[in-house]
């Protein structure tokens, strides 16, 4: 099954060769996602509160070993379907299944205990009058494991999660990050077949959120854990993933490695999220040889990548070009100004943020965009700026 939006193609086909192939070898990912034995298959999960329909038929496969991060915005369903899969909540309609057994459906819902299946909450859900060793080991004392098995594995976690001497310290006695590792480490305990995570790093400052999601990435991959990982943060999806799944109005987006997610964005939507947020209105314009449609901006028109189900045959219709701040480049020279994918602007503002400037510019046509410069600009300077084909996403204009 394949619940992806449409993938994008290049509408550069009238390009040089050297463009084409440039734009097609940033589209490489740098790795493939897991191929091992199917895990966790959802089939056109459905499920509503009342009138609001929080899933509109949710498609996917994953794999063992395998770290999916969902993605998206509050509200998108992305906690609803991890309630799905955590046994949480039941689907009003299609099916979850775990190792090729349905465990959710419409007239099927296996207890969560019965799942092999374990959360960490994005409170931690630590219990408060427990020390760090009975937190981490409540659920092997549930198992009714020998007292000397239970003291080996929860000292080895507590090796490997760098909590060593913190076993007698109560969970307000611990700082967030550590908090968080024991809650990572109480659901390892049980060795479960799935791990969740429902938006982990959230509760933490930015230092912290930066080091931990990569020693949890580095964790799993390690134990070899398979992972369905919720966040709004695409920076931590990125850090963590092995596939990106992002969610729009209880629908499935886009579903891929970081690596195509980032460099193809299936839609307008999914541009924006993943920081392609600048977005200049034009009309749409065939491209030099007439294969090809371009977007054009004032005098300017700028080729890029257009939907691969892209269809005009209204030579009328609007377009939008999305790009990220850091892909606008200032034109050094004349020579560089000139040609496609070029337009001049003028600076209205210039922030530092440590290390570059941000600038804020404008069109002839009173359009905004951003800039990521490396060196200050003073407001009210025209500039000319290029943005490379490979890095210009075109989509068809929606209000």
């Amino acid at each position: 099954m394949n619940s992806a939006a449409p993938l994008l193609d290049e509408g550069i086909r009238g390009t040089a060769a050297t463009d084409h192939a440039a734009a097609r070898k940033s589209f490489s990912p740098l790795e493939s996602a897991p191929t091992g034995k199917l895990l966790l298959s959802a089939d056109g999960l459905t499920k509503s509160y009342g009138s609001f329909q929080a899933l509109r038929g949710i498609s996917f496969d994953m794999r063992e070993g395998e770290i999916i991060s969902v993605l998206g915005p509050s509200g998108c369903g992305k906690s609803t379907l991890l309630q799905l899969v955590a046994g949480l909540a039941q689907p009003d309609g299609g099916k979850l299944a775990l190792d090729s057994k349905v465990i959710a459906s419409p007239s099927v819902m296996l207890a969560p205990e019965k799942r092999g299946v374990n959360m960490v909450f994005q409170d931690y859900a630590l219990w408060p009058h427990m020390n760090v060793f009975d937190n981490v080991s409540y659920g092997l004392r549930q198992g009714k494991l020998r007292k000397a098995d239970i003291k080996e594995r929860v000292n080895e976690l507590l090796t490997m999660l760098h909590l060593d001497g913190l076993e007698h310290r109560l969970p307000p006695q611990l700082s967030g990050g550590q908090q968080q590792r024991v809650a990572i480490a109480r659901a390892l305990a049980t060795r479960p077949r799935l791990m969740l995570l429902d938006e982990p790093l959230s509760n933490l400052d930015m230092r912290l959120r930066v080091e931990m999601r990569s020693e949890m990435a580095y964790l799993f991959k390690r134990l070899g854990i398979s992972v369905f990982h919720v966040t709004h943060d695409p920076e931590e999806a990125y850090a963590m993933a092995d596939r990106i799944m992002i969610l729009r109005d209880g629908r499935v987006d886009q579903l891929g490695t970081p690596q195509e997610v980032h460099s193809r964005p299936a839609s307008r939507w999914a541009a924006s999220l993943l920081g392609a947020y600048n977005g200049l209105k034009g009309a749409a314009v065939r491209t030099g040889d007439g294969t090809g449609w371009a977007a054009s901006i004032g005098q300017a028109r700028f080729r890029g990548l257009l939907p691969l189900d892209f269809d005009n045959e209204r030579g009328d219709r609007e377009l939008i070009l999305m790009f990220r701040p850091e892909d606008v480049k200032l034109a050094a020279d004349a020579r560089m100004a000139d040609g496609d994918n070029c337009l001049d602007a003028a600076i209205v503002h210039c922030a530092f943020e440590g290390g570059r400037w941000r600038a804020l510019a404008e069109t002839a046509e009173r359009q905004r965009f951003y800039m990521v410069l490396a060196d200050a600009i003073r407001p009210g300077t025209m500039v000319s700026v290029k943005l490379d084909p490979a890095h210009a996403f075109i989509y068809p204009f929606e209000k």
